[in-house]
């Protein structure tokens, strides 16, 4: 469902709670273009909890294939330094 940024402006973020009983998610447009989306908190916890699912599991393959360096804080922090 997509809403305008004005509809927000003059209804509140009240309208939130109605549209999304109706829909699961609400995309708001700011002057033509999409620019928000807006989530129940519990559908957001689920997409959180996806990402960071998949997060874990592309460092795990990465660990298995090899892709990682090993190095002590110091060593990590001056690259850190030297990269900015």
């Amino acid at each position: 469902m997509m809403i305008s940024a004005n509809e927000v402006k003059t209804k509140g973020v009240g309208i939130f709670e109605k549209l999304l009983q109706q829909f699961d998610e609400l995309v708001i447009n700011v002057r033509g273009k999409n620019k928000y989306v807006v989530l129940d908190i519990e559908r957001y916890k689920e997409f959180r909890e996806n990402e960071l699912e998949l997060a874990h599991l592309k460092a795990m393959q990465d660990i298995k294939n090899g892709n990682y360096k090993t190095q002590s804080a110091q060593e990590h922090l001056k690259e850190l330094r030297d990269a900015l």
